[in-house]
């Protein structure tokens, strides 16, 4: 292009030209959402992360890959006599970002947390359990603050947690499921009751797949609305009493059969929950993603790499006769992240479209996310989202952050650091795709909160009063708001991710463009478990940025 021909171009395009002339690589154009690279190398790949309420998100990974690329500070090094890697390692296995100032800063973690799993508490600390190794029965602990690092507590657990999955529970505790070789289930923290006990449960001694490939590690687990859990482990589901160790219902097998937990690595998601102040509260669970049948076994002893699955299956666990409906996404996936959205759509990420998890185990990364459309009708929900550059196979992550980002990073299929003589190297760069909702001509739309103030408490049942700011008019019908658990991520699951919509009562105009939207908060902590939540205003689709709310 000749500088004659630009001067006929718009001026607009001209600086749009040149803007994404000077960002990491080029941004995408309006309409299905923008990447952003944000970190060139964070240090150590990011296996687990979970967003905490002072706006940094905790990232770590295995200690038993030999050295990150982050040392420690002040020379500090890690010593342990029962590292299976190297005896004195003096980098970083775990960091904090944080997203305001786009900084890292290097924790110091002793044991091995390789897959472990972990929930926020309502203190707002991370709780994280198990790992490998030296750290199968450890529970770790860290606290938001600016020079907080890992506290661990050694046999913290009673049963080695390697592969598990955590909830929260009402009580402000979490549930500890399953795990590698592991058919029961633990409390933490632990009581007088509880401090030495395990409980069986026998939906995963039936839903381990024989010949040593285990279908249902990191079994998806969700706090329905009547206090029970839903369970989804391999192809099928229970609804369970976790007081009584009791199954209330078990569910029809997901539609084909094809197990969707690790290592088929599937995703799903609780739905957000609506009408909170009605007699009868809908829960629906939403799967997508997973390897058929035996694509573990086919990669491991033929070298060959099955199509991973194209399909979600949602499921209405409230209903006294529930059914899976399946629906086609616009391609193949496995290893996808699914987060929730501010206003209730769910961003699948991350995966490839072949093969399974596990080293090496892939092929084809899928590099554009779908956006499902969770209100829209069957047949019209998916909706393919612009690429990034970067291949998230096994071990990448994505979380949401305040300002309505999903941060992405991660990504090693290698059994050690390895980032030249790989298919897929090991990936340290961390970026952030933007939804569309975050584009520039939506501003007139867009809401900003004036208060409550950010960090403020909130009461169960309380009548909410939130103030914000749009260029108007709107109507009652026009607002929402949101409340969202940010959750822990690992392995193509996020545990503890969960939405409510506060429907208002009212919606009223304060003076000029200030409005006042009234909603009545969650009725009890079985609707939504103590802790810190993400508080959104939704004005036509489009979210504000968030602030922290505690209920407690």
């Amino acid at each position: 292009m000749t500088t004659s021909h630009l001067l006929f171009l718009p001026f607009l395009l001209i600086i749009t030209l040149l803007s994404m002339s000077l960002l990491p690589y080029p941004v995408a154009l309006a309409g299905n959402g923008q990447w952003q690279l944000l970190q060139n190398n964070i240090g150590i790949v990011a296996m687990h992360m979970q967003l905490l309420h002072n706006d940094r998100v905790v990232i770590y990974d295995r200690t038993d890959f030999g050295f990150s690329n982050l040392s420690l500070p002040n020379g500090r090094c890690r010593l342990n006599s029962k590292e299976l890697a190297v005896k004195t390692d003096c980098t970083a296995h775990s960091i904090e970002y944080d997203v305001a100032s786009n900084g890292v800063r290097a924790l110091f973690v002793q044991t091995d947390v390789w897959c472990s799993s972990g929930s926020a508490s309502m203190d707002g600390s991370l709780v994280q359990t198990g790992g490998f190794n030296d750290g199968e029965r450890v529970v770790r602990t860290y606290s938001p603050c600016s020079t907080c690092d890992w506290q661990e507590i050694e046999g913290g657990l009673v049963a080695r947690r390697w592969y598990a999955t955590n909830h929260k529970l009402p009580d402000g505790g979490q549930i500890i499921i399953g795990g590698r070789r592991q058919f029961n289930y633990e409390f933490y923290p632990k009581t007088e009751a509880t401090a030495k006990n395990t409980y069986s449960l026998p939906f995963l001694v039936q839903t381990n797949d024989p010949g040593g490939v285990e279908n249902n590690l990191y079994p998806f687990v969700f706090l329905n609305v009547d206090g029970n859990l839903f369970i989804f482990a391999n192809n099928r589901a229970i609804l369970f009493n976790y007081t009584n160790n009791n199954v209330v219902k078990t569910f029809p097998q997901i539609p084909g059969g094809d197990p969707r937990s690790y290592p088929s690595s599937g995703s799903a998601v609780l739905l957000p929950l609506k009408n909170l102040q009605g007699s009868f509260v809908e829960a629906e669970v939403l799967v997508c993603g997973g390897a058929p049948k035996g694509s573990y076994q086919q990669v491991l002893n033929n070298g060959q790499f099955i199509g991973a699955l194209n399909t979600c299956a949602r499921v209405k666990v409230t209903d006294p006769n529930p059914n899976w409906v399946v629906e086609t996404m616009p391609g193949a996936r496995v290893m996808n992240d699914m987060v929730l959205l501010p206003n209730g759509n769910v961003l699948i990420i991350n995966g490839a479209s072949l093969g399974t998890a596990g080293w090496g185990y892939a092929r084809n990364p899928v590099l554009n996310p779908f956006l499902y459309k969770t209100n829209s009708p069957i047949g019209s929900r998916f909706q393919s989202q612009n690429p990034s550059n970067i291949p998230r196979m096994y071990h990448s992550t994505a979380v949401l952050v305040r300002d309505g980002r999903v941060l992405v990073a991660g990504s090693n299929p290698n059994i050690y650091y390895n980032f030249t003589n790989a298919l897929f190297p090991t990936e340290l760069r961390l970026e952030a795709f933007s939804p569309s909702y975050l584009e520039p001509g939506f501003a007139n739309v867009r809401p900003k909160i004036m208060s409550p103030a950010s960090q403020s408490q909130i009461m169960y049942g309380q009548m909410l009063q939130l103030q914000f700011q749009v260029i108007g008019p709107l109507t009652k019908n026009s607002v929402s708001v949101t409340m969202l658990s940010p959750p822990f991520t690992t392995h193509s699951y996020s545990m503890n991710q969960r939405m409510l919509v506060l429907e208002p009562k009212s919606v009223t105009n304060v003076s000029g463009t200030t409005y006042q939207v009234e909603v009545t908060t969650p009725g009890s902590p079985i609707l939504a478990p103590p802790g810190f939540y993400l508080l959104f205003v939704i004005h036509q689709e489009i979210p504000s940025e968030g602030i922290w709310v505690q209920i407690l």
